[in-house]
């Protein structure tokens, strides 16, 4: 066993990034069924800079360790669990408990992370990656000669999104972000759009008169309506988060049941238009083993294209999971391109 024992963040409540706190502990045992692995790449999500705010829609009580997703090696493995798991590499998303040096999971939960992938490559491409790939060819259906926007085309889930939709075939991608990234994006070959002093719809629309196939959406409140109104017929949008009430007070479920309820009208509208909101664990509680097999199928798809060189790992920076204040600070800053990195 490691002898450095365990060490984990905490989140004790409501605090700002330097609230955070460090436990140490023992290193968890392997129940039936389980593995723990010994972490060498978390990140940090949007989801977790929700959480430090009390707004994410179903996170756990105060105090909790943070995490969305991770990648390490199997340490060791329980009783009822292929023993040749341990010493491999793989990737697990887990909603919250990824920040730790040794996290414990469900075997079934583990999921292989291909020779030739860096720990820190393949942690880039967890939860955004799975999001994206799920979004752009389970919702959206986007195929070759489609025009597709994506809001945040920087930002973790955006800049994976900008590059599968354009391995699927895009015509057109359209992405908004600060004009700073805008010089990247046209690199990529993005028509990019300053969400911050365009008029986006209009801006959109002229690169698009005939509207677009496909809108991701991830900023929510009243933009939304801006981007259902971009679809042309059989068009779709996906929202899949309520970033402009990040900061907002009052009940954290608002947001995310108003956007369920105008998807909702909005579906139920005879207009060939297609609306959904995305959750990544939607379907886990129905249907767990269904829901394991199609995450492994994607992940599977997505680490495929990054070794087909299709999308590449976007690595804004990495630091110490002791530093987890600072990781924090730096992605909520709107400065950094692609994810913050954290290791061991």
């Amino acid at each position: 066993m490691n002898a450095d024992g365990l060490v984990e963040v905490v989140l004790p409540g409501k605090v700002e990034p330097e609230g955070l706190q460090i436990r140490h502990g023992a290193v968890p045992a392997a129940g039936p069924g389980q593995v723990v692995i010994r972490m060498e790449a978390t990140g940090v999500s949007f989801a977790e800079q929700q959480m430090r705010r009390g707004r994410y829609y179903d996170q756990p009580p105060f105090p909790f360790v943070p995490g969305y997703d991770l990648v390490g090696t199997v340490l060791s493995t329980g009783e009822g669990v292929e023993p040749g798991l341990a010493g491999t590499r793989v990737a697990a998303l887990v909603k919250v408990g990824g920040w730790a040096s040794h996290v414990l999971v469900d075997a079934a939960d583990a999921v292989p992370v291909p020779d030739g992938i860096g720990a820190a490559e393949a942690e880039t491409l967890v939860v955004n990656g799975i999001t994206a790939w799920q979004m752009l060819h389970r919702k959206a259906r986007v195929r070759a000669g489609h025009t597709v926007v994506v809001h945040g085309a920087n930002g973790g889930v955006g800049s994976v999104l900008v590059q599968l939709a354009q391995a699927a075939g895009a015509r057109v991608v359209i992405g908004t972000a600060s004009t700073r990234h805008h010089d990247a994006l046209r690199e990529r070959g993005v028509a990019p759009v300053d969400y911050r002093t365009d008029d986006v719809a209009a801006r959109i629309r002229e690169l698009a008169p005939r509207g677009v196939d496909a809108v991701f959406d991830h900023v929510g409140g009243r933009g939304i309506v801006d981007s259902w109104r971009l679809l042309a017929p059989g068009g779709t949008l996906v929202s899949y988060g309520s970033a402009s009430t990040r900061d907002d007070e009052g009940s954290k479920q608002w947001p995310v049941l108003k956007l369920l309820g105008r998807v909702w009208l909005w579906n139920a509208l005879p207009n060939r238009r297609r609306a959904y909101f995305f959750n990544v664990w939607a379907g886990r509680a129905l249907a767990k083993n269904r829901f394991r097999a199609r995450l492994r199928t994607d992940l599977a798809q997505v680490f495929a294209a990054l070794q087909r060189g299709e999308v590449t790992a976007q690595i804004a920076a990495q630091l110490p999971l002791t530093r987890a204040a600072e990781a924090l600070r730096l992605a909520e800053s709107g400065t950094a391109a692609g994810k913050v990195v954290l290791n061991p």
